[in-house]
């Protein structure tokens, strides 16, 4: 509520603002609820700025998504094509409700000289996600069922033709970026945080690497009666390797290991 976060900006306040809060989920929670994303989305979005702004925040870094961007568009997107076309109908009241944050930022800055931006993250995954199958992300939705396949004997069900593509990058490299925008990246517009687009992996690719890193030798079965979402999203961090041309990200099979160490380690505790 605005009340609730007015109140907990006047208890701490804070200087410098990471904006995470979010109703999230994966491809088939959204495609169920895009009213109830869209609206809690807007709202709690508008209520973490205007309390930054009324509180006198100095800097605020918001987290977008690569699902914002246009379903029919032209590869690799870049942060110039947010506004370009509607997103892919799967998702459309989050992805809009992301968009919203570019434009009240681009509004506070001109109307109040607010220091407020944004990134736009490729899809994230390391310890402590949200491992729950039905709601998850992908990767660890896909962790989780490698876990209970492995448990139980039974073959490993991906849901969808296992074709897509995504970049994946790893929540510890990804924090690391985070930091830096908060101390360093001066602009309003948004910024893509994401692995090259040469390191882009199939669905197929990603559950072969979780099965490997669990050490899963049964059967890899797709359910393509389940939708595949969009096809891909291949995003370019050509504007990071210009700020940041030396970074160097956690190598995806590497990540996903210890992702899948963490998920085994602390079963009984995970978010799933």
């Amino acid at each position: 509520s605005s009340s609730e976060t007015k109140a907990l900006f006047e208890r701490h306040r804070p200087t410098h603002v990471i904006h995470l809060a979010a109703m999230v989920g994966g491809l088939f929670k959204n495609i169920r609820s895009n009213l109830d994303f869209w609206r809690t989305n807007i709202h709690i979005n508008d209520n973490v700025l205007h309390s930054a702004h009324e509180s006198g925040v100095q800097k605020v870094v918001s987290c977008l998504s690569t699902c914002i961007f246009p379903d029919k568009t032209t590869y690799p997107i870049d942060e110039t094509m947010i506004h370009n076309g509607p997103p892919h109908s799967s998702n459309f009241g989050y992805s809009y409700a992301k968009r919203m944050i570019d434009v009240q930022n681009r509004g506070y800055s001109e109307q109040h000289g607010r220091r407020f931006t944004a990134v736009i993250p490729t899809n994230v995954f390391g310890p402590h996600d949200n491992f729950n199958i039905e709601d998850g992300h992908v990767l660890p939705g896909l962790i989780h069922k490698v876990y209970l396949a492995k448990q139980s004997g039974s073959a490993l069900t991906v849901w969808g033709t296992g074709k897509p593509r995504r970049q994946f990058i790893y929540s510890l490299d990804l924090a690391r970026l985070f930091i830096w925008v908060l101390r360093e990246y001066d602009e309003v517009e948004p910024i893509i945080l994401s692995v090259g687009e040469e390191d882009e992996v199939s669905i197929r690719e990603a559950a072969e690497a979780i099965a490997e890193a669990m050490e899963f030798r049964g059967e890899l079965v797709f359910d393509t009666t389940k939708s595949d979402g969009q096809f891909k999203k291949t995003a370019s961090n050509a504007k990071l390797r210009r700020y940041l041309p030396e970074f160097q990200f956690t190598p995806f099979r590497k990540a996903v290991k210890e992702t899948c160490a963490w998920f085994n380690a602390n079963y009984a505790n995970a978010r799933k």
